[in-house]
């Protein structure tokens, strides 16, 4: 299957959400040609700020494989990902992400995120949201028992 066809599916789960009741959002992750896992917007629904499509597919893909990784995975999304959404595929480690939509799509739908695109670009201390650095004694603790314990996942 080419782009064009996990485009339409991931597009139609979107607008199939809205009819439910959610935002218009659907996300399919494929490998080797194959489905793995899908996901639609379920903010609203599970009172969930995290649930983006592509964050909710993405969790169950990792369900469905077995393992954090997406490797080998291209991720297919009805809108450009959000900061958010962008960083799990990050994360995730997916080989590719292919979107429908674009950001000017979703700000013309009320899901205007060039705020959140535009605030990584500004000092910190200009953020209307204070996110201020702690230093404890005890700060780097869980990294020193993280880098000793021989048991370990490298990720």
């Amino acid at each position: 299957m080419n782009d064009d066809v996990w485009l339409a599916r991931a597009v139609d789960l979107a607008a199939a959400n809205v009819a439910d009741g959610g935002g218009p959002f659907g996300a399919v992750i494929v490998r080797a040609g194959a489905l793995v896992s899908s996901g639609q917007n379920r903010v609203t629904r599970d009172l969930d700020p995290t649930a983006h499509a592509e964050v909710v597919a993405i969790r169950a893909a990792c369900g469905q494989v077995g393992d954090f990784s997406l490797a080998g995975c291209t991720l297919y999304t009805s809108c450009e990902p959000c900061p958010l959404c962008l960083s799990a595929a990050l994360w995730a480690r997916l080989d590719r992400v292919v979107y429908a939509a674009d950001r000017d799509d979703a700000a013309r739908g009320g899901f205007d995120d060039r705020a959140f695109y535009e605030l990584f670009d500004t000092p910190r201390s200009e953020w209307t949201l204070p996110v201020d650095h702690v230093r404890l004694d005890s700060a780097a603790l869980p990294f020193d028992t993280w880098l000793a314990h021989e048991g370990r996942t490298a990720y």
